[in-house]
């Protein structure tokens, strides 16, 4: 092998590494507090829409609940390096609706939708691709996070 090849090939192999590890990083977050004593408290029932929704202090909160348990794998200000969805698409489908009533049922749906997958998680086949956050982080804590997606949209509303 050729002193030229040689490196060539190590650095291919340094690279395939720094790749293995930040695969096998997915998921592996230790969840951080996130402190919404300044939010008005929701009760123990869930939300099945988000009730803080252009609320600067929520979206605050929001930012930096994002930036410490999801942004290792949806990527920072949402923007997705492709280890897991890019979620300033989340609800893209709804900004095509021309009829305001399809419009917000459509924006209650993917609501739903992202508390319940941010709730219970996301399993296929036994790997789990995101782990439940239900009894780590709080209704307005999750809420929180949507409001700020919300201000990350690909397509704003």
């Amino acid at each position: 092998m050729a002193r030229g090849d040689f490196w060539r090939a190590s650095a291919l192999v340094l690279a395939c590494v720094a790749v293995a590890n930040l695969a096998a990083a997915h998921g592996d977050v230790t969840p951080q507090a996130v402190d919404t004593s300044s939010l008005p408290q929701l009760g123990a029932e869930w939300r099945t829409e988000n009730p803080f929704r252009g609320n600067e202090a929520a979206i605050k909160i929001g930012t930096s609940a994002y930036n410490q348990n999801c942004a290792r794998c949806h990527g920072l200000e949402a923007i997705s390096g492709g280890i897991a969805p890019d979620l300033r698409r989340l609800d893209n489908e709804c900004v095509t609706l021309k009829v305001e009533a399809k419009k917000k049922a459509c924006v209650k749906e993917i609501d739903d939708f992202m508390l319940t997958t941010v709730r219970r998680g996301r399993t296929r086949n036994g790997a789990v691709y995101m782990p439940p956050f239900e009894g780590i982080l709080s209704q307005e804590a999750m809420w929180s996070i949507k409001a700020y997606l919300e201000t990350r949209r690909e397509k704003p509303l």
